[in-house]
Order: structure tokens, then C-alpha cells, then sequence
């Protein structure tokens, strides 16, 4: 039976956030927990950046459906995550306000037990190393708005990464040489 867990392990649905609504529903009853991207606010970026339309819409209604169907983040006695969502945004740099907009969002329009991740681990690679908004790390300027950002709005679970100096480390090798 697909739904079975082994041993109490958890289903976790690692998404990019651009869900089909449909997919997402059909998911029901079989996904613990939702680990979910919100990465753009603006279509602009969305389409730049990843080549798709209606970001923002398509992946707060996937979001919503999301925690409509597992609820409130549940733990186990070690804190280990064993139901829930917990939305990531990967804080981009030159994109203060995109972010801004994203918590901003999340903060209007999720339940105020809604646990987020913010990670500052953007690393550019490929052609983000030619575009001159996206051709570096993020600084401790932009990572201090943002934490100072999301200190002041009603979110009250999450993750905050901290700004580190070993981000190429999150980068797997994709020259299959290990």
C-alpha cells in the first residue's frame, strides 16, 4: 500500500513550489510532511530566473492545499519534524523587496503557525555567474534587512540560516567525477 510507513518514517514532499494544484491533491492522505520553495514574488523574476510563468499564484495555491492537508507542524520527542510544511526562500542577492514581499505574504496570508526557512546559502553558478544582480553571494548588508525584516513581522516558527562563507559547499559536484 503506498501510504504505509516503515518503522513511523515520515513522507516528505520535497517541492520547487511550482505544483499543479490537481497533483497536489491527488497527494492527499499519502505526504507527512511538505518541504516547498517560494522562491518569486514578481512574474518578472519568476520568468528571468526560471522560465515560468505565474509563480507566485501557482505556488501560494499549491502552499495553501499544502497545509490544508497536514496542518500545523508536529515534532516528535527528539524534534524531529513528523507532519507539516515548512516553506524555504532561498534570499537572492540585489532581491531585498522579493523577499520582503514573500515573508510579507506568508505572514498575511498563512496560519501564524506556519513555519518557515529562510536560507542565506544562494551560491551563483552557470549563468548566474554572468548576470550582474545574481553574480554573487548574499552580504551581510542584505542578510541583516532581511533577519531585521523578519523579526518584525508576525512569524512565529522557522529557521533562520545563518550568513556563512562555505555556501559553494551546498553545490553538489555535477561533473561525476566523485
Amino acid at each position: 500500500m503506498l501510504n504505509q510507513k516503515v518503522s513511523g518514517i515520515p513522507i516528505i514532499y520535497n517541492s520547487n513550489g511550482y505544483e499543479n494544484i490537481e497533483t497536489i491533491k491527488l497527494l492527499n492522505g499519502y505526504i507527512d510532511v511538505y518541504l516547498p520553495d517560494l522562491k518569486y514574488y514578481t512574474n518578472e523574476l519568476s520568468k528571468k530566473y526560471s522560465n515560468v510563468n505565474n509563480y507566485f499564484k501557482i505556488a501560494t495555491n499549491a502552499i495553501k492545499q499544502m497545509y490544508s492537508q497536514v496542518g500545523q507542524a508536529k515534532f516528535d520527542e527528539n524534534g524531529l519534524i513528523k507532519k507539516g510544511v515548512i516553506i524555504r526562500h532561498l534570499v537572492l542577492p540585489n532581491h531585498m523587496q522579493n523577499t520582503k514581499n514573500i515573508l510579507k505574504w506568508i505572514s498575511d496570508n498563512m496560519p501564524n503557525d506556519i513555519y518557515i526557512s529562510v536560507m542565506s546559502q544562494y551560491f551563483p553558478t552557470y549563468k548566474a555567474k554572468e548576470d550582474i544582480l545574481m553574480n554573487r553571494k548574499l552580504n551581510k548588508k542584505e542578510y541583516k534587512e532581511i533577519f531585521n525584516y523578519l523579526y518584525s513581522l508576525n512569524l512565529k516558527n522557522g529557521y533562520i540560516q545563518e550568513l556563512g562563507t562555505h555556501e559553494e559547499e551546498y553545490v553538489p559536484n555535477f561533473d561525476f567525477s566523485e
